[in-house]
């Protein structure tokens, strides 16, 4: 899994900032022109790790990201789609891994080609630490995951006590 800096992409900074200032937290952010107009991707979460983001979230944070966006961008010839992570989101960036810690999630190991289960304890630029279900810690680098994606607790134990 690659790591990929968010000071990296273009105008993440300033709307991450926007976004924080709001109480939430800014996942992604993508940026395409087009011929006619600038389609705008963005996902953003709650501050808790198993916060829910309704619609009304959703729309406020549109309202003000949308302007911010447009006043960087110099056009107001611009689409935008806002959204949530989802229940069972796939992480694509492994800097996704610092913005959710708290969260449940399942890694492919590709040195165990596995799934292992568990909470993400913390996680920088070269690795995530999550406490597996028993209790134990597991540090594994983002070279060797080939996927991540969330879980809910109660899909966690019953798909382990399928295995």
């Amino acid at each position: 899994m690659e790591y990929t800096s968010y000071k990296s992409i273009k105008y993440y900074p300033e709307c991450a900032a926007l976004v924080e200032e709001m109480g939430y937290k800014l996942v992604d952010l993508k940026i395409v022109p087009a011929k006619t107009i600038t389609k705008i991707s963005a996902i953003v979460c709650t501050k808790e790790p198993d916060g829910n983001m309704g619609v009304n979230d959703c729309a406020k944070v549109h309202r003000v990201l949308l302007p911010k966006l447009e006043e960087l961008l110099g056009t107001e010839e611009t689409s935008m789609e806002l959204t949530s992570p989802g229940i069972e989101h796939n992480l694509k960036n492994a800097a996704e891994f610092a913005l959710f810690v708290g969260r449940n999630v399942r890694i492919w190991d590709k040195t165990l080609t596995d799934w292992i289960s568990g909470k993400i304890l913390s996680a920088d630029e070269k690795s995530v630490t999550i406490q597996k279900d028993e209790g134990t810690e597991y540090t594994q680098t983002f070279e060797n995951i080939a996927k991540a994606k969330f879980i809910s607790a109660s899909n966690n134990t019953k798909k382990e006590k399928e295995a």
